[in-house]
C-alpha cells in the first residue's frame, strides 16, 4: 500500500502552540497549510478567531483547539467553559489534556468524570485526549487509555509536545495495545521526517502533530517519491 503526499498531508495537524507562537507564526502556518493541503492546523485559543479569518475560503483545512493545554490541571468547570467557547469560535476539532496529576495520584474516578463532562460538551466534534505517555508507567498508560475510550474519545494522543522527550515508536505501540480499534491514535512530538511518520503509521497512528518546518519537509519527501510512500 502506498500513501500519496496529499494523503500524508491530510493526516498531519500542523502545530503552532508554543508559548512564543505569534501572529506571524500563525500566518506562515496557514499559508503552508493552503499550499501543501495539510488537513488541520492546531493553535492556542487566543488565535482561533484570527486563524478562522485566515482560513476563510479554505473549508478543507480544519482548526484544532486545545483545552487545558498543556497541563490538564484546570477545574472541570473551566475546561467545560473553554471547550464550549472554542466550539462557539469555530473549532472543527478539540484536543483535551487529561488531568495527569490526578491520574498519577490514583484518582481515576475523578479523572473519568472530568473527561466525561468535557467530551459531552465537545460532541459531536472529534476529540483527541492527550495523555502525556512519556510521563506515565505502562499501567498508567493503560488507565489513561481506558478512561479515554470510556469517555468516547475519537483519538488518544501521545503528548503535548512539551514533554522532556519526544514520542517514541514504542509509545505508539503501547497505546495501540490498549485501545485496539476502540479509538484512533495521534502521535505528537519529535516527528521530524517521513521515515518516523511511516513507522508510527505502521504501528497504528493515523494522525500526526508536527511543527511547520517538519511538516513541509515530510510532505516534500513524499512528493519526491513517484508512487508515494509505501506503508
Amino acid at each position: 500500500m502506498f500513501l500519496s503526499a496529499q494523503e500524508v498531508a491530510k493526516m498531519i495537524d500542523l502545530s503552532c502552540v508554543r508559548t512564543i507562537s505569534n501572529k506571524t507564526d500563525i500566518e506562515e502556518m496557514v499559508k503552508a497549510a493552503k499550499e501543501y493541503q495539510f488537513g488541520q492546523v492546531s493553535v492556542m485559543q487566543c488565535f482561533i478567531p484570527y486563524t478562522k479569518q485566515l482560513l476563510a475560503g479554505s473549508p478543507n483545512i480544519r482548526i484544532v483547539g486545545n483545552v487545558s493545554f498543556p497541563s490538564g490541571s484546570d477545574s472541570t468547570k473551566t475546561k467545560v467553559f473553554q471547550a464550549q467557547d472554542m466550539k462557539n469560535e469555530g473549532c472543527d476539532e478539540i484536543d483535551v489534556v487529561l488531568n495527569i496529576g490526578k491520574l498519577r495520584s490514583g484518582l481515576i474516578d475523578e479523572v473519568q468524570a472530568d473527561l466525561n463532562a468535557v467530551i459531552q460538551v465537545i460532541k459531536p466534534l472529534p476529540v483527541k485526549v492527550i495523555i502525556e505517555v512519556m510521563y506515565l508507567t505502562p499501567a498508567e498508560v493503560e488507565q489513561a487509555c481506558a478512561i479515554s475510550v470510556a469517555a468516547d474519545a475519537t483519538f488518544v494522543k501521545t503528548g503535548t509536545g512539551w514533554a522532556d522527550r519526544p514520542t517514541s515508536l514504542e509509545d505508539v505501540k503501547l497505546i495501540r495495545s490498549f485501545v485496539g480499534d476502540k479509538a484512533k491514535i495521534k502521535a505528537s512530538g519529535g516527528i521530524r521526517n517521513l521515515e518516523t511518520l511511516v513507522a508510527m503509521y505502521q504501528a497504528g497512528a493515523r494522525r500526526f502533530g508536527v511543527n511547520l518546518k517538519s511538516g513541509i519537509s515530510i510532505v516534500k519527501e513524499c512528493m519526491a517519491l513517484p508512487e508515494g510512500v509505501e506503508v
